[in-house]
């Protein structure tokens, strides 16, 4: 039975008792969210090694990271360590983007790595493995997606992205509607090719309540995504992005009557001052569904630094309703990220949503007041004991070229130590 089959019942689940205890919010609340569809629980039936995780109303804003090979770089060791760091610094859940190597295996591997959630773009698999077998990705077949789909299910991942608002009526309108970026989504794109090849609907779209069957039976969120967000900030707002969005509210509400939990991802580039506003046009169009958002990107001229863009995107999107933020790293359309590339990632999009949940607990912030009270006294020591990134803060402490109990900046100009000393405080 699913967690929104349970809430409905007025059950309170395992799950939703822990993940209560865990962010201190009450539980009864947490089950009628669930109940509503504004909440959602990670937690495949057969993942019973992960420790699950709530996105939604109620909740702290929680952070994703991407991680996965290329077909131009398969190190599996590799993506097990920058899944490792992901968690290490912060990401509540992992999601395994990989498209070069034994994707099965991959997959496998890095599940057994952490106890987070993961999530999966399983259309990524199907059109690899059409590419392995010497055929066009347009020429996977439908069963080729279904199959796919039902094996990450198996495999035990928690969410999928499934592009299922690229529609033939959306595609059409793509040769009319003029863009700047065109598509950027790779699922949304496969799906939108295959589409243009076939001259057939979108299968996810057409055989929707199969998915829902699918993914009812092993509890899996689905992660409705947004394979016409806007690649660039010109195209921002534009009418392929809203019409997708609005079918992907219908379908959010048809998913709620099969009992199968959905969440929907966002935008991508967005200029500063739609953030807000597209933020709470996503929540209406979807009836308050948990809203996922990569970034978004707020300015396209600081490739390296995308995941300082980014942040930015995510406190004002956090702040008007967002509930969930995927990082993006320093490799934003660049490269691959690296270990360190993905540490800085997960790290930019923490702090965009640490921002905001200090504004809804009152424990969140508490560590920040303390943190004062330590810069107040000139402890050093609860200073570090309080910094999020223990190392980073050492690396930086340890460049003083003398042990004062200032700063190297200030010195003996230090504003806190002279105020201090002339109000006598210790």
């Amino acid at each position: 039975m699913s967690q929104i089959d349970l809430a409905r019942r007025g059950v309170i689940s395992e799950e939703v008792k822990r993940i209560a205890k865990k962010e201190n919010v009450d539980a009864e609340k947490l089950m009628r969210y669930i109940s509503m569809g504004y909440t959602v629980i990670f937690r495949n039936e057969v993942h019973d090694w992960v420790e699950p995780v709530a996105v939604g109303a109620g909740l702290r804003v929680k952070v994703n990271a991407n991680i996965g090979t290329s077909r131009d770089i398969v190190d599996v060791n590799n993506e097990i360590e920058k899944a490792k760091v992901a968690v290490k610094y912060g990401a509540d859940t992992i999601m395994d983007l990989s498209t070069g190597g034994d994707l099965d295996d991959i997959r496998r591997k890095i599940m057994k790595s952490v106890n987070v959630p993961i999530g999966t773009v399983p259309v990524y698999q199907a059109a690899e493995e059409a590419l392995s077998r010497g055929r066009p990705i347009v020429e996977m077949t439908e069963d080729d997606i279904w199959n796919t789909i039902e094996k990450h299910f198996k495999d035990g991942v928690d969410f999928v992205t499934v592009h299922v608002g690229v529609t033939r009526d959306l595609v059409e309108r793509m040769k009319r509607c003029k863009r700047v970026v065109g598509m950027v989504s790779r699922g949304g794109t496969f799906l939108a090719a295959w589409i243009l090849h076939w001259e057939r609907e979108n299968p996810l779209y057409k055989d929707f309540e199969y998915l829902l069957e699918l993914a009812k039976q092993y509890d899996v969120v689905l992660s409705l995504g947004d394979g016409l967000r806007p690649g660039g900030l010109p195209d921002a707002g534009d009418e392929l992005q809203m019409a997708e969005l609005y079918t992907l509210g219908r379908l959010v509400r048809k998913a709620r009557e099969y009992g199968v939990q959905t969440m929907v991802e966002g935008p991508g580039h967005v200029p500063i001052d739609q953030i807000a506003m597209q933020i709470k046009i996503a929540k209406v169009a979807t009836d308050n569904a948990p809203f996922y958002v990569l970034g978004p990107i707020v300015t396209d001229i600081f490739p390296g630094y995308d995941h300082i863009a980014a942040a930015i995107g995510g406190a004002i999107a956090a702040m008007n309703g967002a509930d969930f933020l995927c990082y993006v790293t320093p490799s934003e359309h660049l490269g691959l990220p690296t270990v360190e590339h993905v540490k800085e990632g997960v790290i930019a999009s923490k702090i965009a949503a640490h921002a905001i949940n200090i504004t809804r607990f009152k424990e969140d912030y508490e560590r920040d007041y303390m943190m004062s009270v330590a810069r107040a006294l000139l402890n050093w020591d609860k200073q570090y004991e309080l910094a999020f990134d223990k190392e980073k803060f050492k690396e930086i402490r340890d460049l003083r070229p003398s042990r004062t109990e200032a700063c190297s900046m200030c010195g003996d100009l230090c504003a806190i130590k002279i105020i201090n000393s002339m109000l006598r405080r210790d």
